[in-house]
């Protein structure tokens, strides 16, 4: 009997180019989910060298792909790094697309602002938000850790976002959250943004008890709720 190898085993090698679109845009799928950047870059090229515009490669594959991602991430199928390397092969089609996006003037579904509150420097969290709502399609502008009421307004100032989220992974530096909301209150500007929270010692209630606008358990329920509230918003503003 002939001994038996995992070579025999091996899946035949797959050439993107020899897909068809329909088969291109599972495989990129299958592939944005198993954190391959380097064929998410090929697959992007080739859908947009058949005469894919942009904004079809952006919903229909990455934006697609990652919530898939964010659904088994909430279900306990996925786990942090598995979607830290699927947000990074999203992140490398996202560098083809933006320019062309910009240039047929496509907007995103919103802009947030997303920050560690001061005296917390924990940004796993915070991180894989970010990505999350790039891969269902916002702009996202990461201040990074220990943000200051000063550099979270500085940061609203110039980026005029949507929405403003915080994180913290600390019992004492989560008060801090709601230092912010109760100086935007006081400046009259807290109508003007969806305030989202999450971390680690949080809950649902804390988010009620400090006035922010939801609670967010993980970065799967930030996407989850993130379009629908700034639609809300918006609309109350007529």
């Amino acid at each position: 009997m002939n001994d038996i190898t995992d070579e025999d085993y091996d899946d035949e090698e797959i050439i993107l180019e020899e897909l068809k679109d329909d088969e291109l845009v599972e495989q990129m799928r299958d592939d944005l989910y198993d954190g391959l950047k380097d064929e998410i870059e090929e697959g992007t090229t080739i859908l947009l060298d058949r005469g894919w515009n942009a904004e079809a490669v952006l919903n229909q594959v990455l934006v697609g792909g990652m919530q898939i991602v964010g659904i088994d991430f909430r279900d306990g199928i996925l786990f942090v790094p598995e979607v830290l390397l699927a947000a990074n092969a999203m992140k490398g089609g996202m560098a083809i697309l933006k320019p062309l996006l910009a240039e047929g003037g496509i907007e995103p579904l919103g802009k947030m602002v997303v920050g560690t509150v001061k005296g917390d420097i924990h940004d796993i969290g915070k991180n894989l938000v970010g990505m999350m709502m790039e891969g269902v399609g916002f702009q996202v502008v990461d201040i990074g850790i220990n943000n200051s009421v000063d550099e979270y307004f500085s940061a609203l100032e110039e980026h005029k976002p949507d929405i403003l989220g915080m994180s913290a992974l600390l019992t004492t530096t989560m008060p801090y959250m709601k230092v912010v909301i109760d100086e935007m209150v006081s400046q009259g500007i807290r109508d003007d943004y969806v305030v989202m929270v999450g971390g680690a010692p949080l809950n649902e209630e804390f988010g009620e008890a400090i006035g922010a606008d939801a609670y967010c358990r993980d970065a799967a329920h930030a996407t989850d709720l993130s379009s629908k509230l700034v639609h809300n918003h918006r609309a109350s503003r007529g």
